[in-house]
């Protein structure tokens, strides 16, 4: 322990953390509805300048925290499986695996600058600067554990800053230089960089229902509840049919059960269907392994679109399989994993294609694929349960994802969700209908 509080002094502590909590205040002030664009492009730019400058000790210190900070929630849904204990090593074992890579690109750095310039220098290096602003740019393509919703350039996704690569590159050769040659004018160069916001609000679609369901993780899986809940969802329905809507957007899994093996169910929704197109999540049997699904019901008929990307532990075990296997036997009571598609879905209402994504998927770089003829997505509807994380901030950092992919991509999104209210963004503003 000696030796810890050495190596780690009270200085390195607390500017370790310091940078950590000026990189993730946006998240957190977009959670109590206080995001401003001038404010969150200057906190952006000071963490990443007391970043730069620091050493591969506060490196570490600035990982560990910012994976404490964006990634905290996640040990939540430990309280679901009632393994409450596990949550403080859950979160440690975040702290470290982010502490440790931003570790390694400080090291990585300034290992190789000094191979070249021979002697520690009195201050960083060019070449050691320029090596840290590249590890920081590699590290959104990073993925722990399959796990991708670490991307640096993110804090400027409600700012005056582009959130493109080359915009957050120009902002770090802005504090490179800077850093380098200790004149504060070179900072200017960061108004290459400048995306001013939007002056308009868009025009989103008034024959759309985004339905909001507010049910606990426990009550969703209690069968006793089940007909009071889907006898509400059938309320919603039959009003967005009295309101002459023309397609009402459900959350996931808001029918807990293999709705395809339901027969009654799927009558009661074709028949709506009738009326009225239906988006809403389930779950899918095939005989053989489970599957987290949206159904789509338009003129009296279902199809149904398979999940792509699997939550991480949550819904399929990252691990070899000999590891898997004993994890799911021993921490999740033996239950098998979910089964993904092997292709990104695509369907069509009343003519409009929309690209199909349910909740975790939706904030990955692979659902903004290309089509067949070439064009990411325009529209996405997305279905999400955000039961397990409440509360917490994971609905304003999934939020800010998908307002990042909006943005670079052009896709606009409805978002469906159970215990967090539905929104639209369209061209990274985010809309409530």
């Amino acid at each position: 322990m000696n030796k810890i509080r050495q190596y780690f002094t009270t200085f390195v502590l607390i500017r370790g953390f310091f940078i950590a909590l000026l990189g993730s205040a946006f998240i957190y002030l977009n959670y109590f509805d206080f995001s401003v664009a001038w404010m969150n492009t200057l906190l952006g730019i000071a963490s990443l300048y007391l970043l730069l400058q620091s050493e591969t000790k506060i490196w570490f210190i600035s990982g560990a925290f910012f994976g404490l900070f964006w990634f905290w929630w996640i040990a939540l849904s430990l309280i679901h499986y009632d393994m409450v204990w596990a949550a403080p090593i859950e979160i440690l074992i975040i702290m470290l695996t982010y502490g440790i890579l931003f570790a390694f690109i400080s090291w990585l750095s300034e290992k190789i600058a000094y191979s070249f310039v021979g002697v520690s220098a009195p201050r960083p290096t060019l070449l050691s600067l320029v090596l840290k602003a590249v590890g920081l740019l590699a590290l959104s393509y990073i993925h722990p554990f399959s796990f991708d919703w670490f991307k640096p350039e993110l804090m400027f996704v409600e700012s005056y800053v582009g959130i493109e690569k080359w915009q957050f590159g120009i902002v770090l050769v802005g504090i490179v230089l800077t850093l380098w040659q200790r004149k504060r004018y070179y900072l200017l160069c960061i108004l290459f960089a400048y995306t001013p916001l939007p002056t308009h609000t868009p025009q989103i679609p008034k024959d759309i229902a985004l339905v909001t369901t507010h049910t606990s993780v426990h009550d969703k899986w209690n069968k006793a509840l089940h007909q009071a809940q889907f006898d509400a969802l059938f309320k919603q329905i039959d009003e967005a049919i009295t309101n002459k809507k023309k397609l009402v957007i459900l959350p996931e899994s808001v029918f807990p059960i293999f709705l395809n093996r339901d027969q009654m169910l799927l009558t009661k929704l074709q028949e709506r269907a009738k009326h009225i197109s239906i988006i809403t999540g389930g779950l899918y049997w095939d005989g053989k392994t489970p599957r987290n699904s949206t159904y789509i019901f338009t003129n009296g008929q279902v199809s149904i679109a398979n999940k792509v990307l699997l939550v991480p532990f949550g819904e399929a075990n990252p691990l070899p399989d000999f590891l898997s296997d004993w994890v799911n036997e021993v921490f999740y009571d033996g239950a098998v994993d979910y089964k993904a598609s092997d292709k990104v879905i695509d369907y069509k209402i009343d003519g409009i294609t929309y690209r199909n994504a349910i909740c975790f998927e939706a904030t990955s770089e692979k659902l903004y694929e290309k089509d067949k003829e070439g064009h990411h997505p325009k529209n996405m509807i997305v279905l999400s349960n955000n039961g397990w994380f409440h509360p917490s901030i994971e609905s304003s950092l999934q939020k800010l994802l998908l307002e990042y992919y909006s943005k670079k991509y052009g896709t606009t999104i409805y978002h469906a969700i159970n215990m967090s209210g539905s929104y639209v963004i369209h061209k990274g503003i985010t809309f409530t209908p």
